[in-house]
């Protein structure tokens, strides 16, 4: 059923290997001019441009843009306990590790009355999207949401697209959960649209924000692409991808149910073995072919799984398995070996990394307490995964008495010289010219 590249008794460069590896990925390029206007509608427009391209891709119409507090209270009073409780717990272990990531401020002395000190101060205002479309994901809004609130953001936003069975608001679910982690701010927009009201917002309806975060489709990823510079964006983020680095200890129906589980997101999603046991990946690929049918959403994963992003690749031992790994630079990343904690340790990109058989991508789509949002199609190698940090801004204070800059002023003074910007030096000396010249009146 998935395809096998055969890796064994070669020895590719990095550039081969990212070309040899399996992948999809979607040209975002492609959309920007179905999605250029809808921006620049919406910028002009406002809310009620936002609205009316609702009406179009969503066939409904909210009564308004931002969601009542009694709607988001009903949803909470309509969740089944065990939902709200499996809510409750995600929340408490997300924040906890998410509070813990929080950085102090520190100062470095260089001199006498020489310092420079880091703080850290949060993005103010931050729009979340959480999106619709085949599946729901109250888990996004938890994963969003909570790191900006440790970071210490100033006000939230949620969009997320109106569903046309819900009454034209966002799932109940996605509406719950905002309710209980105290965003009262959710909007009723989706898509490009929803973008791009969070990044100019409106004169009377909706106040602007300063960053965007969250995943969606491709006509989001373009919306983001296309309002960076006016807001910060997170990622581009690509079709969700799992690779798993296995040996003949792993569990070849527990590592199927993994491949699968993460095919059943997008018909474009990547599920990818890596293994230099022959059997074994045999084995794997034959509990994939009997297991995957009896899932719900068995299409959507026999597309994914057949497509040119998903396989296994098979390797000569475990050092060309993590050279692979890095190479391929997975969103997700799952290790099932002897030793597995080792290996975890030695691989140097992936979004996340999942160590032993007990610790599965769907524990960390959810309740594992870190962040289920990070970086796809190989971003990894320079990009990380969501967090506090994300909506954290590292500020210098330079604090120089005249002692401190004394010492270094020639040092300026030669730097503005050889940068043929003289000005610059002048600023220098007139600060210990104009005590001279005080001292000579």
């Amino acid at each position: 059923m998935l395809s096998t590249i055969d890796l064994r008794g070669q020895v590719p460069t990095t550039a081969q290997l990212r070309r040899s590896l399996p992948r999809g990925g979607t040209d975002i390029t492609s959309v920007l001019p179905t999605v250029t206007p809808i921006i620049e509608a919406v910028k002009t427009g406002g809310a009620q441009a936002a609205l009316e391209f609702g009406a179009r891709f969503d066939r409904v119409r909210p009564d308004s843009v931002r969601v009542p507090v009694e709607i988001m209270d009903r949803a909470v009073g309509e969740l089944q306990p065990d939902v709200h409780a499996a809510i409750e717990e995600a929340i408490a272990r997300t924040r906890k590790v998410h509070s813990e990531q929080k950085p102090q401020s520190h100062t470095t002395e260089l001199a006498d009355g020489a310092c420079v000190t880091e703080v850290f101060r949060p993005v103010e205002r931050v729009g979340l999207y959480v999106p619709g479309g085949q599946a729901v994901y109250p888990s996004s809004v938890i994963m969003n949401a909570v790191p900006a609130q440790e970071a210490g953001a100033e006000s939230l936003v949620v969009a997320s697209p109106p569903q046309e069975d819900c009454g034209g608001w966002p799932h109940p679910t996605i509406l719950a959960v905002c309710r209980l982690l105290g965003v009262d701010e959710v909007w009723a927009v989706g898509g490009a649209q929803a973008v791009a009201l969070l990044a100019y917002g409106d004169d009377e309806l909706c106040e602007p924000v300063d960053m965007v975060t969250g995943p969606g489709n491709i006509y989001v990823a373009a919306a983001k692409r296309l309002v960076q510079g006016v807001v910060g964006i997170d990622s581009e983020a690509g079709p969700t991808e799992i690779a798993i680095i296995a040996d003949h200890t792993a569990n070849p129906i527990w590592v199927a149910y993994d491949l699968i589980s993460q095919a059943e997101h997008d018909e474009m999603a990547a599920s990818v073995l890596i293994t230099a046991d022959e059997e074994f990946a045999t084995r794997v690929n034959d509990e994939v072919a009997k297991r995957y049918s009896v899932t719900a959403n068995h299409a959507r994963v026999e597309q994914a799984l057949r497509g040119q992003q998903s396989g296994i690749v098979l390797v000569d031992d475990i050092e060309q398995a993590i050279r692979v790994a890095d190479a391929y630079a997975a969103e997700h990343l799952e290790v099932h070996t002897e030793n597995a904690r080792e290996v975890a340790e030695r691989v140097r990109h992936a979004g996340a990394i999942f160590v032993g058989e007990y610790s599965p991508v769907p524990l960390g789509d959810y309740v594992a307490g870190s962040n289920h949002v990070l970086p796809t199609g190989g971003t990894a190698r320079f990009s990380a995964g969501l967090s506090t940090h994300t909506f954290l801004r590292p500020v210098n204070l330079i604090d120089y008495d005249r002692a401190g800059l004394r010492s270094v002023a020639e040092h300026v003074i030669a730097f503005s010289q050889a940068e043929q910007l003289p000005a610059h030096g002048e600023a220098i000396r007139a600060r210990f010219a104009e005590r001279a010249e005080n001292a000579e009146g």
